[in-house]
């Protein structure tokens, strides 16, 4: 027995000296080289090659936009052709869309659960068309000094659109000194429409807001000033203004997509384990655990509690950080803030809802998202979901587009007359589709994919927030994960390799005992058999 227990003593000591080796031995992995060097490029800001101030071009008083964008094309002779070739121009771009073929796919053509849609409110959504003049659906696509350069280009920040001007600037803009302070985009150009799509700060997207001009790396750690200071064209790069990037709420195709693997390659772990995950899991599902970080973001938009008036007159409701909780114009809202995503999969292509087509399901997907675990361009990203209700025309079985803005009375717009019907069977006649009459509302949803606000390294995901049966992957089916779910064949294999294990443990210990208490007994009888018979 005393053998044994030297054998136990020296096993416990060698596993305590290998801990403790491990611990003093282990070295921390080599410097990370690949991602100093993005640091360092990206910290390096470029200096204009040109002063616009000093161009003799624009050394006079402009009566109109029109006349400063005459100006650049003097010198930029081609540009204005590359920016009416864009998407940002036509509102709309030709894709392959499954089920559909080649279609063109965009604001003109799609419809939203936000505003629901551009047609017939040209002059209000043409706030954030990169235009002048857009006022009805007939705005001359064509004409070459309709192209807005200061509002992706001032660099002065006092350029701003007028509000329900059709595109054009704010009256209190100084046209001459904005038109000698263009530049490289920054972030105040970017985000003066993307901030504010939907109505307001970050209403759509969630991660994407006006804190993100001035923020901490705790809320975006590539726009962080304490960090790497980044704007928006460092990712979203453009070659002849097509802008890499899609939005995925009017385009289709995988294509000139603005990826995390573009700077950070397909292997920025040390561990493979982690860089295997990327295979089928985005690299923002991990480093992006929420959104909404510093204001709230629309979760929910009920339409059809709109219209409800106060003596007579439109109201609001405000909830108690300010945002609205009720207008009468739209209706009702639920805002969130610090959100946790939602996660599907997603291979990069999608489709919307189009005007005019039947409604076949219930929620009504305004666009989705395709892919599958079996999808080998497939990986797991985070979104945002959208829900709400708009109304639709129950004897089509479609959704309507209402004419919502007009600037006076009697226009048939909901937000002046609020009336439905008025606004549906004019808004239907602008798009060229028949009314009923007969309407009614239904329950919607709308996916974003969520891809800034990029968190600290620290703050990612852990494995068993994932990897565990109450996990934020735990609605997100069709696969196996481990620690999540349950596998028959898995589990009984799993069982029997323990049992196995236990067994052999248990087993050779035995064995162990029973060796060495016959050992012991051997020895014995030899001693005893080898002792002098003292009687003789």
């Amino acid at each position: 027995m005393k053998v044994m227990y030297k054998n136990i003593l020296f096993i416990i000591l060698a596993v305590i000296t290998a801990l403790v080796l491990v611990n003093v031995l282990h070295k921390q992995p080599s410097y990370n080289l690949k991602l100093e060097t993005l640091k360092q490029e990206y910290a390096i800001k470029p200096t204009p090659s040109v002063d616009h101030s000093k161009l003799p071009a624009l050394q006079k008083k402009f009566n109109t936009p029109q006349e400063v964008t005459e100006a650049c094309i003097s010198c930029h002779t081609e540009t204005h052709k590359e920016i009416m070739n864009s998407s940002h121009w036509n509102w709309e771009r030709l894709s392959y869309v499954e089920g559909r073929g080649i279609s063109a796919s965009g604001k003109n053509t799609v419809l939203n659960n936000f505003c629901i849609g551009s047609n017939s409110n040209q002059q209000a959504c043409a706030a954030c068309h990169i235009g002048f003049g857009m006022n009805d659906n007939h705005f001359d696509y064509n004409n070459a000094l309709n192209v807005d350069c200061m509002v992706c280009h001032d660099n002065s920040e006092e350029y701003k659109k007028g509000s329900s001007m059709a595109g054009y600037p704010d009256r209190t803009v100084n046209l001459e000194k904005v038109a000698q302070s263009v530049g490289i985009p920054e972030r105040n150009n970017c985000g003066s429409c993307h901030f504010f799509s939907g109505g307001g700060n970050n209403v759509k997207h969630g991660d994407l807001e006006v804190a993100q001009l001035s923020t901490t790396r705790e809320v975006d750690v590539h726009m962080a000033v304490n960090g790497m200071n980044m704007s928006c064209v460092d990712c979203h790069t453009a070659e002849n203004h097509q802008i890499k990037g899609k939005l995925y709420s009017v385009s289709t195709s995988n294509t000139d997509r603005a990826t995390c693997e573009q700077c950070h390659t397909s292997t920025p772990h040390f561990s493979h384990v982690l860089n295997r995950h990327g295979s089928k899991v985005s690299c923002q599902t991990c480093h992006i655990p929420e959104y909404a970080k510093v204001n709230a973001t629309k979760m929910a938009w009920k339409w059809s509690e709109a219209g409800k008036l106060k003596d007579g007159q439109p109201y609001s409701e405000e909830d108690s950080i300010g945002n609205h909780r009720y207008l009468s114009i739209k209706g009702s809202f639920k805002w969130e803030k610090n959100v946790k995503p939602d996660y599907v999969w997603f291979n990069g292509t999608a489709d919307q809802y189009h005007l005019g087509d039947s409604i076949t399901t219930l929620p009504l997907q305004i666009n989705t998202l395709n892919g599958s675990y079996n999808d080998k361009n497939a990986k797991i990203i985070p979104v945002k979901i959208h829900v709400g209700d708009q109304i639709f025309d129950k004897k089509y079985k479609r959704l309507i587009q209402p004419k919502l803005y007009a600037a006076n009375q009697g226009d048939s717009a909901f937000w002046k007359d609020f009336d439905w019907e008025k606004a549906a069977a004019a808004g239907m006649h602008d798009v060229g589709l028949p009314f009923s009459g007969d309407y009614g509302f239904v329950e919607t949803e709308m996916y974003w994919p969520v891809n800034h606000m990029v968190a600290p390294k620290e703050q990612a995901l852990s494995c068993v927030e994932c990897h565990s049966r109450n996990g934020r992957l735990a609605e997100l089916t069709g696969f196996y994960m481990p620690g999540r779910d349950r596998n028959k064949t898995l589990d009984t294999a799993g069982t029997w390799l323990i049992v196995l294990a236990l067994i052999a443990v248990i087993g050779h210990g035995l064995m162990r005992i029973l060796t060495n208490i016959i050992k012991n007994n051997y020895e014995k009888q030899v001693i005893d058999y080898d002792k002098p018979d003292i009687t003789d």
